[in-house]
């Protein structure tokens, strides 16, 4: 180890990935948290890759001269965040980065592809349904009513995402399976002459009952992202609405604030 300094220089060195961590002995935040955030900014920055595997927390301890609670108390933390994977015969793993969304009227698919993330996916439902009597005001139609619903599993990466669950009247689209999985839905209905131009979005956060945490490959009781949304045409006429779920330790929402 390489003193600098107030700072110990230790080196964590994993399978895959090499990274420095610099502690500061004299400084009031814990050592864990100091060993903590600098692993989840080389996660951010893409130092370590998704997939990387740390050593295991007796050499970490050893290598940063360190105890062996504060480094399981560090890993721990990012485990929590999300950021980290705890597996039976692999080791610790970096889990893949989240996905950042900017609140813009595009879809999933479109940010996926925009950012790299390699989106893909699994159309679960995809068939005409009468409305309900919660749906059917939105898309301005009476109960009843059939309209086109679609449930898809969204991945980002290999790693399941989100669920997506949409209702749109009939006949804006010819939407198949084979489309739903090859591209977005805004693609599809901007590519049949829809000319989306506004919506109304909420967001908010739940637990995952069995079967949502069944699909995401999550706990059963851990937290979602949720989103629903519904979107108008130029002529002011509802042409879709979602109602989505996200897994919150891979997925987030950005919005910037313009003061008035």
């Amino acid at each position: 180890m390489q003193l600098s300094g107030h700072s110990d220089l230790g080196t964590l060195i994993g399978m895959t990935a090499n990274l420095a961590i610099d502690l500061d002995r004299s400084s009031p935040v814990p050592l864990y948290f100091q060993v903590a955030e600098q692993i989840a900014e080389a996660i951010r920055r893409g130092d370590l890759a998704p997939g990387s595997r740390l050593d295991n927390e007796i050499l970490l301890a050893d290598k940063l001269g360190l105890s062996r609670p504060t480094i399981r108390q560090a890993i721990q933390y990012l485990v929590d965040k999300g950021l980290l994977v705890r597996k039976r015969g692999v080791g610790t793993q970096v889990v893949h980065g989240q996905v950042k969304r900017s609140v813009e009227l595009t879809s999933l698919y479109d940010d996926l592809r925009r950012a790299g993330q390699e989106p893909a996916t699994q159309v679960l439902a995809l068939e005409p349904r009468p409305v309900d009597e919660e749906i059917a005001p939105i898309l301005g139609l009476e109960p009843g009513v059939e309209v086109l619903y679609l449930e898809r599993l969204r991945f980002a990466a290999g790693e399941p995402l989100a669920v997506l669950h949409n209702w749109l009247p009939l006949g804006l689209a010819q939407i198949g399976a084979a489309e739903l999985e090859d591209r977005g839905l805004y693609e599809l209905l901007r590519g049949a002459g829809v000319r989306m131009r506004v919506a109304n979005q909420r967001i908010g956060a739940r637990a995952a009952s069995q079967a949502e945490a069944r699909l995401l490959h999550e706990r059963r009781g851990a937290p979602l992202l949720t989103m629903i949304r519904t979107t108008y045409d130029d002529q002011g006429r509802a042409v879709e609405h979602g109602s989505h779920i996200y897994r919150a330790s891979h997925y987030s929402l950005e919005v910037t604030l313009i003061e008035r």
